[in-house]
């Protein structure tokens, strides 16, 4: 269920070549090959993918990049701190060991492509689909155990050395949202409150509602680390290559708290392909037990709360499927009667979690 387009290819092709070659002033015959995006998946951004080629210093070169444009049209997240997923993501790139692309310019004038954008170097791999789910088809599920535990080990590597980072001496006290609260949960849940009552537009959302009822009633209680998160952690945001992951994506989510709270996303969101969609995991993936098991090793550190932050990741991806359930709606690609927004995998899965009744009788 992708966006619909919603640009000329072949203008934005043009700009995007002349955009370049101001960009690299040694860059001589450059020319934009032609723009394709990520399928259906993705809906935060809009993803242009495209390679460059140029003579420099007498030689043919060829590029891959990748230019990520603010929403224009849509929005699915409450507030688009767009400029700072290319902060973090540069300061990663540069000075850490957490694999992300290359990144290149941040580009802020919008007469360009009609807003703000920036650009990366293309990562070579493939990514675990979301639709289908890669626990339905294609090159993960086909892939033998050994392969399936590899890629699901080198994953959660990659996430752990996020929270490895020291993200003070990295700079990012911007990712600090005084206003809404002390740094960590408190911010989280004041977003998150703000954001339901957005996307809920007045309308009853049984199992949402419920759950954050629960997530207040049971939140935890005294001093709690506040460290770098991901924000939407998961195999559906990498990049792999020979089953290694070469590349962690999709910053947009990207928050100070607990890091307990992206090992909840992580296991949420690997219930949510398999138990939520009525299948089983690949055969090669470790269980949940392992999986914490070796997130703690990794980070030493405890994975005390890990079962409320589950269920706070189902409530917070609940709040984002009623934002993607109407946008879909509104580009016709679900029937305007659709309930989508309150009875689908996520909201069934919580409501499952937490003994609730089913949101497809609601």
């Amino acid at each position: 269920m992708p966006i619909p387009a919603q640009r000329d290819p072949e203008a934005t092709r043009d700009v995007l070549a002349r955009w370049l070659a101001a960009r690299m002033p040694a860059a001589r015959e450059l020319a934009v090959s032609a723009i394709s995006g990520p399928g259906a998946t993705g809906y935060s951004n809009e993803t242009l993918i495209f390679d460059a080629t140029w003579t420099e210093d007498r030689a043919l070169r060829r590029e891959g990049f990748v230019v990520r444009v603010k929403p224009r049209a849509y929005s699915l997240f409450l507030e688009s701190d767009f400029d700072l997923q290319y902060r973090v993501m540069r300061a990663l790139a540069e000075r850490t060991d957490v694999p992300v692309p290359r990144m290149y310019w941040y580009e802020d004038d919008e007469a360009l492509l009609g807003a703000p954008f920036y650009a990366m170097a293309r990562v070579a791999g493939q990514v675990p689909g979301d639709n289908p789910p890669y626990t339905v088809d294609g090159w993960l599920l086909e892939a033998g155990r050994a392969d399936q535990e590899r890629l699901y080990w080198s994953a959660l590597d990659a996430m752990a050395r996020v929270h490895r980072l020291d993200w003070r001496a990295l700079g990012f006290g911007f990712l600090d949202k005084p206003a809404r609260g002390a740094p960590g949960l408190d911010q989280q849940l004041d977003y998150y409150r703000d954001y339901f009552r957005w996307a809920a537009r007045g309308r009853s959302q049984p199992v949402a509602e419920a759950a954050f009822a629960w997530v207040l009633a049971n939140r935890p209680t005294g001093p709690q680390p506040v460290e770098l998160c991901w924000g939407d952690s998961r195999i559906g945001n990498m990049i792999f290559d020979g089953f290694e992951c070469r590349a962690v994506l999709d910053w947009e989510m990207v928050t100070l708290g607990d890091p307990a709270q992206d090992l909840g996303w992580w296991l949420f969101l690997d219930r949510h392909h398999s138990e939520g969609v009525g299948v089983p995991r690949p055969p090669g993936f470790p269980s949940y037990a392992a999986t914490v098991a070796r997130w703690e090793e990794l980070t030493g550190r405890r994975a005390t709360h890990v079962a409320f932050y589950e269920v706070f990741a189902g409530l917070r991806f609940a709040v984002i499927m009623m934002r993607l359930a109407q946008l879909l709606i509104e580009f016709e690609v679900l029937p305007p009667d659709s309930d989508l927004e309150r009875n689908n995998p996520v909201t069934g899965l919580l409501a499952k979690m937490l003994d609730l009744p089913s949101p497809a009788g609601a």
